[in-house]
């Protein structure tokens, strides 16, 4: 359920310095860490809270092509949705791609940390803005968050349209909001959409969940197999809109929280995003190495 880059500049005598326990604080207010699921990992990665921050690195996926920017704009924290570390590991090979993640953080004292299922969960977060630019109206958690967390948090979205799209018109704007040239369907898309469930990243097993809810068509990504004969078999449509384009909205909108909060409480912030990340996958076709 796999965002971004700021700068947060100190420069100024005058202006309080930015600490890394700062930085947790206004992540913890944006989306509490406390939502973030059982197995998840979140917050500090890497680092140490009292070290002062200057500039973060934003992005969706800890790898070392964000490292290498993060070195070259000069930021000395990355926040990554996806975290560095997900379980204990039993020791770091540094000839292996995520043991390079970590030599490299630790040998230029960068600074990681992780905002992931949390941010999936939170109101306004990475499920919203995907159905806000879906143009869905009444939206509500797919899977509700529990107690004491507000009652439209949790897991997907659930929206309806006020007018039903007709079903070109919804793949053309879904098309546009993914920035994908095709996606991959099962079950026969209906003549008209009125209701739709999402859940942004991996969110296969929400596949019944979204039926039983009402929606037309479910969005998600990495569908398996067994779930996609399941909606074949069931009349319902699953969408499979990958996992790097159904979050990738979420990396603008976390910025635009980090600004505000940086605003509200003085912060001398510079902000960017992240220029080097894509998706992990490419489209290849009979045609592309001819």
């Amino acid at each position: 359920m796999y965002l971004f880059f700021y700068a947060f500049s100190v420069r100024d005598k005058g202006v309080m310095e930015i600490t890394i326990a700062d930085l947790i604080g206004a992540l913890d207010q944006i989306a509490p860490f406390g939502m973030a699921e059982s197995w998840d990992n979140v917050g500090l990665i890497v680092g140490d809270r009292s070290r002062t921050v200057e500039s973060v690195l934003i992005g969706l996926d800890p790898t070392n092509r964000l490292l290498n920017e993060a070195l070259d704009l000069g930021a000395d924290t990355v926040v990554t949705h996806h975290p560095a570390i997900f379980k204990p590991i039993p020791s770091i090979d540094t000839s292996e791609s995520s043991g390079r993640f970590l030599e490299s953080a630790l040998t230029h004292k960068l600074n990681i940390v992780a905002c992931h299922t949390n941010f999936d969960a939170v109101c306004e977060g990475v499920n919203d803005i995907l159905a806000e630019l879906l143009g869905l109206q009444d939206i509500s958690p797919l899977v509700p968050a529990d107690a004491p967390y507000p009652d439209n948090a949790g897991l997907g979205r659930v929206g309806c349209y006020a007018q039903p799209k007709k079903k070109v018109d919804f793949i053309e704007l879904l098309l546009e909001v993914l920035e994908l040239g095709s996606v991959q369907i099962a079950g026969e898309l209906p003549d008209t959409i009125t209701a739709v469930a999402l859940c942004g990243g991996s969110g296969s097993e929400f596949a019944e969940t979204a039926k039983r809810s009402g929606a037309d068509v479910y969005i998600s990504a990495e569908i398996k197999h067994n779930v996609a004969r399941w909606a074949e078999e069931n009349d319902f449509c699953v969408i499979d809109g990958t996992h790097y384009a159904t979050e990738k909205p979420a990396v603008r909108l976390l910025a635009e929280k980090l600004r505000n909060h940086g605003r509200e409480n003085g912060w001398n912030l510079e902000v960017r995003e992240t220029e080097t990340e894509h998706p992990a996958f490419a489209t290849v076709d009979k045609n592309r190495f001819r």
